[in-house]
């Protein structure tokens, strides 16, 4: 019988982590120079060029949405320095707690006896806690404590393996995502899908495992259309429509839609300036140009060059984040940074479909560009998470994290301390 350790096989990412960070080096706690810089100046980036955006289109008899959203974003990074200081093994601590308290606030907004100057209803859905000073929104916490107790969870774990073992991850995500959902805020709750997949795919689960749970998905979804909300139905109808080139639902479910993607085609190659780009919303009457139709705004007024400069942006976060998840060799950290850099593809993703018209309208905000308060001062302490991340030096003893063997006919590989072993060695 072969020792433990030779069973053990590194983790491509922990491979890429000996090549990136040798295990020698200085003795400071902490790398002042680290990778979590990119997704911090991505984020900048993005939250500027939302401020622009927002401030291209002037509304005189409404709030200067600009001017707050700029206010947000130092709000945001004052949140995010808060987080990058504790430990993220504090936070693991808290992991469990924080998601109940989560899922006490989804369950809150939805209970129908609370008064209006609480949770106020806004186009049928309960989605907001009224603040003095702002709204908050329980949904976007939701999505940080649900990667933090799913990382807390993987990363003592080797069940996962199987399909029997992805059935506890399955319930902690479908919980959240339902309440969400509820509320009703489907391109929030789409977000937990890609998540959940993403982490699971890199704390090692096999993927035959997460492809059959995709088709078994695929063949039920039809099942799932009629739970679905009168409007969210409607959504999906005009999308269909669109692409098929049936204008029936232009001017009804599908106006948004269809005025986004004309803004988007107006703009070409290089946009048509602020001015043009002010005239042209306020014309076509273009609803939530501010929040979630703002890349409709800015392929407008910078055309094609603005949609690469956005997404350009976006890929250098998820490099910077997938860089973090590569250097980290604590189980935790590693699952947490991976899981943001999920959620901020996955709205990305969203978002931008449906603007330019490959995706149905969910009312998903494009992370940090976007205007809103809860939203955005949640992104940047997304960012916080994966800084704090970053900047933390893995000491010399730290184990490689999710390391696996494939078990011969007559071997079970089950975790022995900080190893996987076959049973009996």
């Amino acid at each position: 019988m072969s020792s433990p350790t030779a069973m053990i096989r590194p983790h491509r990412l922990t491979a890429f982590a000996d090549w990136v960070q040798p295990r020698q080096g200085s003795r400071s706690r902490y790398m002042l120079l680290n990778a979590g810089w990119l997704c911090v100046v991505a984020a900048l980036g993005l939250s500027l060029l939302g401020i622009v955006a927002i401030g291209s289109v002037p509304r005189p008899d409404e709030p200067d949405y600009a001017a707050r959203h700029l206010q947000f974003t130092f709000i945001g990074m004052l949140a995010a320095l808060i987080v990058a200081v504790p430990h993220h093994r504090h936070v693991r601590r808290l992991s469990y707690l924080s998601m109940l308290v989560v899922l006490g606030l989804l369950v809150f907004v939805l209970i129908p006896g609370v008064p209006g100057s609480i949770v106020r209803p806004r186009n049928g859905a309960r989605r907001w806690i009224t603040l003095p000073i702002t709204d908050f929104q329980p949904s976007e916490l939701a999505k940080i404590t649900y990667v933090l107790a799913l990382a807390c969870y993987l990363r003592v774990r080797a069940n996962y393996r199987t399909m029997p073992g992805l059935l506890l991850p399955l319930v902690l995500t479908f919980i959240p995502m339902g309440l969400v959902v509820k509320e009703p805020d489907l391109g929030t709750g789409l977000v937990f899908l890609p998540t959940f997949f993403a982490v699971l795919l890199a704390a090692g689960a096999k993927l035959k495992h997460l492809c059959l749970i995709v088709v078994i998905g695929l063949a039920l979804a039809p099942a799932l259309y009629p739970v679905l909300q009168p409007h969210q139905q409607a959504r999906i109808k005009a999308m269909i429509a669109q692409v098929v080139g049936d204008d029936q639902y232009d001017q009804d479910i599908g106006f948004q839609g269809d005025r986004a993607r004309t803004l988007v085609g107006a703009g070409g190659l290089a946009g048509v300036g602020r001015q043009k780009a002010a005239a042209l919303v306020r014309y076509n009457r273009l609803p939530e140009e501010h929040n979630d139709m703002v890349f409709a705004v800015i392929c407008c007024r910078w055309g094609a060059f603005g949609a690469a400069a956005t997404w350009g942006l976006f890929g250098v976060l998820c490099i910077g984040g997938i860089l973090v998840a590569g250097i980290c060799r604590d189980p935790f950290g590693r699952l947490v940074a991976v899981g943001m850099v999920a959620i901020f593809f996955a709205q990305m993703t969203i978002n931008t479909g449906m603007t330019i018209g490959v995706l149905p309208i969910t009312g998903m905000t494009l992370p940090f560009v976007s205007y809103g308060g809860s939203s955005l001062v949640t992104a940047w302490v997304m960012i916080g998470l994966l800084f704090n991340i970053a900047m933390r030096r893995p000491g010399f003893s730290v184990r490689h994290s999710f390391e696996f063997d494939e078990p011969g006919e007559d071997e079970t590989e089950y975790l022995v301390g900080e190893y996987r072993a076959p049973r009996g060695a």
